[in-house]
């Protein structure tokens, strides 16, 4: 397992937060990468609510996981606490998990022992691996055979907690139907803002699972798009890079970027998905059929939990339910999109429609958006579907 993953293994990093200096990077290995700016990704703002996290973030081409903890200690210098974090960062966000318990353990002792870093030099030379030339092509947003991969059938219960394919199930099940609204907006490659308090690990789930949903197996579709890039965790050292984003997903917890709205298309506050833009309000209301789909999706869940406990099925998995739901329903969409572009007459129907899942009225904006996003500007729409 740990030679698998040192392929992608990049640099160890520990850094503190002090008094009125602040966050500081006070250790890393090697010792010749830009790290600027890291201290404030791999410490999120207002962590000191909390006693632990977990952060991922994104730096440069790289992606970073980094365990925070905080212990009350009796000093004027430190103002009554110690606040430290050690991360990681990789070519690929899909194996930061396996080094988890390892930094959760790194951060207990470099709060216990400040300054004792041999622990984690030596795991760096055990680890490290070959930089990748140039870092193109580094950075990936959730490609299918990125998920895919990761998925184990029957995980254990620790990769549930660890691993963000193990956390599609709270996802859903704290969304409720909002999550069809935020399965179109992804699919539209929207900048998606989650804004949360500390602590902040479980909503970097939130930005992995956003991207899953966008989710298509399909050759050929969606390369003209922009990229759907998680950024994971972002502050306000991060609002020039954001803004030359054409689609992404994050998350935050800097109440102040909400006045940003020139940064996102779609702000996420709990459970509240909102808009500044007028052409998607219409699409923050559920149609006939994202209901229908919900529907469906809650029922296979009840009759895979039911296998399960009746039949001890440890073959399938809820994580694999939810991201092949997501996947099938938009393989369907652009499956009919091909076919329909590929006939005598390329004009969507009603009835074309209903076959790609979609409501003709409910979702005619939606489908607008999509066939202009994805280059279906060849396709004709009846006039059935403007007349709602």
């Amino acid at each position: 397992m740990w030679h698998k993953a040192a392929r992608c293994f990049v640099c160890l990093l520990s850094l503190c937060c002090v008094g009125v200096i602040g966050n500081m990077l006070e250790w890393c290995l090697p010792k010749d990468m830009d790290l600027d700016g890291v201290e404030f990704k791999a410490i999120a703002s207002g962590s000191h609510r909390v006693t632990t996290d977990f952060i991922y973030f994104r730096k440069g081409c790289y992606f970073g996981l980094a365990c925070f903890a905080n212990m009350a200690v009796e000093s004027t210098v430190e103002r009554g606490a110690r606040m430290k974090s050690v991360g990681i960062l990789s070519p690929s966000y899909t194996l930061l998990y396996r080094y988890m318990s390892f930094l959760e353990h790194q951060v207990r002792l470099q709060l216990q022992s400040p300054g004792h870093y041999s622990p984690l030099e030596a795991f760096y030379e055990d680890k490290r691996a070959l930089l990748p030339p140039s870092g193109d092509g580094v950075v990936t947003a959730c490609p299918a055979n990125a998920w895919g991969a990761a998925i184990n059938h029957c995980m254990h219960p620790e990769m549930k907690i660890t691993h963000p394919a193990g956390c599609m199930s709270q996802f859903i099940r704290f969304f409720g139907e909002q999550i069809m609204v935020l399965w179109k907006l992804a699919l539209l490659r929207r900048r998606i803002l989650i804004f949360s308090p500390p602590p902040v690990g479980v909503v970097c789930y939130r930005v992995y699972c956003c991207c899953c949903l966008a989710n298509i197996s399909l050759p050929g579709i969606g390369e003209a798009v922009p990229e759907f890039r998680p950024f994971f965790y972002v502050n306000v050292a991060d609002i020039s890079a954001l803004e030359n984003e054409l689609s992404y997903v994050a998350c935050t917890t800097e109440k102040i970027f909400e006045e940003k709205k020139d940064l996102y298309d779609v702000y996420v506050d709990n459970q509240n998905v909102k808009t500044y833009r007028d052409g998607l309000k219409p699409l923050l209301r559920l149609s006939t059929a994202d209901r229908e789909k919900y529907r469906k999706l809650t029922e296979q869940r009840q009759m895979l939990l039911y296998s399960q406990e009746e039949n001890g099925d440890c073959v399938s998995s809820e994580e694999d339910l939810f991201i092949l739901f997501f996947l099938e329903q938009n393989n369907r969409i652009f499956q009919t999109l091909g076919e329909v572009a590929g006939s005598p007459d390329p004009t969507l129907t009603q009835e074309s429609v209903r076959a790609m899942g979609l409501d003709p009225h409910g979702d005619r904006l939606f489908l607008l958006h999509l066939l202009e996003i994805y280059g279906y500007d060849t396709l004709l729409v009846s006039e059935q579907l403007c007349c709602s």
